[in-house]
């Protein structure tokens, strides 16, 4: 959940989007910027480097090559490279430049996209094969070849969109202008549906010919703080492959893609949040990584009694952007059969909401839930949805008052004519309700599926161990009754664990941990294990994979909570991870995306622990985008070559992460730590049972 001190902050970095937008494509419109086209170019282009990311500090750094994949004569590459802005790749003077590219060669051998006879024209009408061997041949000799790629680096606060970094693209009905950076190609801010009249559906967007900018972020969907705008509808790409427009692309080529839904309570949040950029992610797991916005907080969820207000507009909007992915990604290198929905928080409250939908069936191969919410208290409805009279009654009457908007005879009218400012001031109607379209059933149903046909999806979800502490207060440093506390917080003293933490000294933190324990359990994990449990006792997907971080690394821009870090200490001044801390809400976000340097964030231990791990993370999430499996493979990580030598050691000390299995009276999961990660059992489950979310609450 990317709670809204977090999203102030970005979007006071990236407003005003649409007077950017508007500017970008007036430039691209004028043809001053319209980007090298890749139809002209007859060819795709791959970015290949071996990103350990470590961003412009990585020795790799320079190894950045841009494949040429149609076969041509010397004098043709030439061409295509200058048309990039680009020379041929050159040895150049660096004693082992030739060298780092021998894991793109084996990398590409492995993947067969190359053989052990395939050559690549480089500079001065000279080849290189894959292993490394440069020779001459004839100009007239048709090959691939290899440019460079001099783009800089991209991070939170810098994006070179400059013509000479553009590549332009038709795609769905549009030559889309977008650009590239070290490691991707990137496009932002592109349309997937017009601006809906509020409170009405999306549809899906249809270009008629024009140019347009993919330079920069779209506007974010208007929220609280007075930010973003009603025409929000925008999602970001990187793609490491564009293939050749002039041809169909083979299928072996494509690149799955990874759907990535933002958390914000449903009520903040965007695409555009650089903590999860996609570029990393895309490089180094050789994915397509799109991101969107959807409508939030009352504009994005509002029911009402009156038949057509039926809400889940957000919801709807989700799957525009599904069927959008769907219809064009191909264009930009992405397989549609090979769609992985992702999302954390709210974000996964919504992938388990798709999974749910008639609407979404059968259009996604996969989905990643982090941190769902459900169970008690807070996070109840996440998980389980109000009909349309109980969100009225909950939340909508209070709008129509606050709005005089009551006794309207159109009371939807009237809240159309209130300022999106206004509504997003009050507060939030930010519930998914059953509409008996998007949603047809209270929760996701669990149960034996009819006529007993599982659907073929692969999942893997999990939680951080400590998931549920921002949702508590801490306690002030005056509170002396404990049941006060708890009931202060949502709960009753009959709630707590049996077994206390250990005693740290300090009363006050204490029962704070207490409590954590309490709130995590609610919130997040008992309900998160018995979905897991019952969906392979009823064996309802193709496979079911769980996890808990029991390592994480704080954002500082939120919940700035001490005990979400590693305590400081003289010889570990930003933290000693092996020392007790709270695994928090959103500490695993760094990691799956792999942004902790493009951050700005340090290296926390002197043996390159947060390096390594997030290394690791990131490569068994996008295996799963890639295979529905975790699991790295051997022959792959070798293939990767150094920059992966730490995800390669971390499998073989932690061995296969298994599937959550029928035959187990209870699930397994894989405990995501450094150095080592192992599988262990479902965890709390006599306290879960206490609580009324046993592993059986859905059977």
């Amino acid at each position: 959940m990317r709670f809204l001190c977090r999203n102030f902050r970005s979007l006071h970095r990236w407003d005003p989007f649409s007077m950017v937008r508007f500017l970008g494509a007036v430039v691209a419109l004028t043809g001053l910027a319209a980007g090298e086209s890749l139809k002209k170019l007859n060819t795709g282009l791959t970015i290949l480097t071996n990103n350990d990311l470590q961003g412009p500090e990585s020795r790799f750094a320079d190894s950045t090559v841009i494949v040429t994949e149609s076969r041509v004569a010397n004098n043709e590459f030439e061409k295509i490279c200058s048309g990039l802005g680009e020379q041929p790749w050159s040895e150049g003077r660096k004693k082992g430049e030739k060298g780092l590219l021998q894991p793109l060669f084996d990398y590409l051998r492995y993947e067969k996209r190359a053989s052990s006879s395939s050559r690549f024209w480089i500079s001065g009408r000279k080849t290189i094969d894959v292993d490394s061997d440069i020779s001459s041949a004839k100009s007239r000799d048709e090959l691939a070849g290899l440019c460079t790629n001099k783009a800089p680096f991209s991070n939170e606060t810098f994006q070179d969109t400059s013509s000479k970094w553009q590549v332009s693209v038709d795609v769905n009905n549009q030559t889309l202008t977008g650009f590239r950076d070290r490691l991707s190609f990137r496009f932002l801010g592109v349309r997937y549906a017009p601006q809906p009249q509020r409170f009405t559906y999306p549809t899906l967007f249809q270009g008629s010919g024009e140019a347009a900018s993919a330079l920069e972020y779209g506007s974010q969907c208007a929220q609280g703080g007075n930010t973003g705008t009603e025409d929000c509808l925008f999602l970001n790409i990187w793609t490491p492959h564009l293939p050749n427009p002039n041809s169909a692309p083979p299928k072996k080529q494509l690149r799955p893609v990874a759907f990535w839904i933002h958390g914000g309570a449903f009520t903040g949040g965007t695409a555009n949040d650089p903590t999860f950029d996609g570029g990393n992610m895309a490089s180094r797991g050789d994915i397509i990584v799109v991101a969107i916005n959807y409508r939030l907080h009352t504009l994005g969820f509002l029911a009402l009694n009156d038949g057509k207000t039926n809400g889940n507009y957000g919801l709807a909007d989700q799957i525009t952007a599904l069927d959008w992915v769907r219809k064009n990604i191909q264009s930009l290198g992405g397989d549609p059969d090979r769609i992985t929905i992702f999302g954390q928080s709210a974000g996964a409250a919504s992938v388990r909401a798709l999974i749910a939908s008639p609407k979404a069936l059968d259009k996604f191969s996969g989905a990643i839930l982090l941190s769902n919410l459900g169970g008690l208290n807070y996070g109840t409805t996440y998980s389980k949805y109000y009909t349309i009279p109980e969100q009225v009654s909950v939340v909508a009457n209070t709008i129509l008052n606050a709005t005089n908007c009551t006794n309207a005879p159109s009371q939807v009218d009237c809240l159309r004519a209130v300022p999106a400012s206004t509504l997003t001031s009050l507060t939030s109607a930010r519930y998914l309700v059953v509409d008996g379209t998007y949603l047809t059933t209270s929760e996701l149903s669990l149960s034996l599926p009819s006529p007993k046909r599982r659907r073929p999806l692969n999942i893997l979800m999990g939680i951080t161990h400590d998931d549920g502490s921002p949702f508590i207060s801490f306690p002030s440093s005056t509170t002396t009754d404990a049941t006060e506390y708890l009931l202060s917080q949502g709960f009753s003293p009959s709630q707590l664990p049996p077994v206390a933490h250990p005693n740290t000294g300090n009363a006050t933190l204490d029962l704070f941990n207490l409590t954590t324990r309490l709130a995590t359990n609610a919130i997040f994990r008992c309900v998160d294990q018995a979905t897991a449990f019952a969906a392979v006792q009823n064996n309802l997907f193709s496979s079911l994979y769980y996890y808990e971080f029991d390592r994480t690394y704080q954002m500082p821009g939120w919940p700035k909570l001490d005990v979400c870090e590693p305590p400081r200490t003289e010889g570990k001044p930003l933290g000693d991870t092996r020392k007790p801390y709270l695994r928090c809400h959103s500490g695993e976000l760094y990691y799956v995306f792999g942004t902790l340097r493009r951050q700005g964030m340090r290296e926390r231990d002197g043996d390159g622990g947060d390096r390594a791990f997030e290394q690791f993370v990131l490569d068994s999430f996008a295996q799963f985008v890639k295979e529905g499996n975790p699991n790295l493979e051997r022959g792959w990580l070798r293939a990767r070559g150094e920059g992966w030598k730490g995800s390669l050691g971390q499998r073989d000390r932690a061995g296969v992460w298994e599937a959550v299995s029928k035959g187990r009276r209870r699930g397994v999961l894989r405990g995501l730590d450094w150095p080592v990660s192992r599988d262990g059992l479902f965890r709390e489950v006599e306290y879960c049972e206490r609580l009324g979310l046993g592993l059986g609450y859905y059977l």
